[in-house]
């Protein structure tokens, strides 16, 4: 079984995206993430610039692969009204690393529900549409050390097998930083191990 290692994200915010239902409105936004603290600023920043908004609903995910974390926030609408349906559209679009926020403004009329459960998913859904979604690959750093001697050794399979280097640190030895696919790390990583002289690690 061929190993999934590709993961879709977003790397710039989406634009803002309006939802209007019975004089309630709903401002979806999509924002890339890689942690709690971006989470954190994202929503504190959203409450300031929309600080009479009723409602600040959101789902976020993060990681690369299974299993993710994740989770879904009513912010005070009835529950499962408003996080799940958002968070059942970063799941049907298939993107992590990325926080969706609804923000609602009442517009006096209850929408029950059922209707807050299509806002919340349209906003959301709206907002993804309006993000560019880029397909990244998951990759595994690997640390070579060897001596000078051996540089066209290690730069020939670098070349050969077109591997990305990260980082170089040429002094008393050379030490390479190189990024490598998930799916050919291991055969890569045996490749260097076979090769006389020269270490290679995995950074964590």
């Amino acid at each position: 079984m061929e190993i999934k290692d590709t993961y879709k994200t977003i790397d710039v915010p989406s634009e803002e995206a309006l939802f209007k239902d019975r004089n309630s409105k709903f401002f979806g936004y999509a924002f890339p993430v890689s942690n709690e603290d971006d989470i954190k600023k994202h929503l504190e920043a959203l409450k300031k610039s929309h600080h009479s908004a009723r409602h600040w609903c959101y789902a976020w995910q993060l990681g690369k692969s299974e299993p993710f974390r994740f989770r879904a926030n009513d912010d005070g609408e009835p529950s499962n009204s408003a996080g799940m349906p958002i968070y059942g559209q970063i799941q049907s679009f298939d993107v992590t690393n990325i926080l969706i926020v609804v923000v609602r403004y009442f517009g006096g009329t209850k929408l029950g529900v059922g209707g807050l459960i299509n806002a919340y998913r349209t906003g959301a859904q709206m907002a993804l549409e309006a993000a560019d979604i880029k397909e990244k690959t998951i990759n595994i750093d690997y640390l070579l050390i060897f001596d000078y001697k051996n540089m066209n050794k290690v730069m020939r399979v670098v070349k050969e097998r077109n591997l990305n280097i990260i980082a170089q640190k040429l002094e008393m030895d050379c030490r390479i930083t190189i990024s490598v696919r998930q799916k050919d790390a291991a055969q890569i990583f045996e490749l260097f191990t076979n090769l006389y002289e020269i270490e290679i690690k995995e950074v964590e």
